[in-house]
């Protein structure tokens, strides 16, 4: 599911702790959706888990964002399993970034 179809099928409550969770604004979570900005790939991961986790309470009304679809060079995420399951060992080739996923994580706080 395409974020911006998924802001706008959940709740006013829900897109506000989506964005809480993933440590954004619902703004920021909007220029995303319209391509008018892309997501970090550690933004994208969060985005990508924090749907799922909505996707779990919603029944079958919603499907997750995939974090393929909210960077510039998706190709970052080939070979990295489901973000899910990512503690160690991400290494994000594409952009240039090398380390596991809380090195990454950890810069972010």
């Amino acid at each position: 599911m395409e974020l911006k179809t998924f802001l706008r099928k959940v709740t006013q409550q829900e897109r506000a702790e989506l964005a809480t969770a993933c440590k954004s604004s619902v703004g920021y979570l909007y220029q995303i959706a319209g391509g008018h900005r892309f997501a970090s790939p550690l933004m994208a991961t969060r985005i990508e888990r924090q749907t799922r986790r909505v996707v779990g309470r919603s029944g079958l009304r919603l499907a997750a964002v995939p974090r393929t679809s909210l960077v510039r060079h998706p190709e970052i995420f080939h070979g990295v399993g489901p973000s899910d399951g990512v503690t160690a060992g991400m290494v994000l080739d594409g952009a240039g970034l090398h380390g596991t996923y809380e090195n990454i994580a950890s810069h972010d706080r």
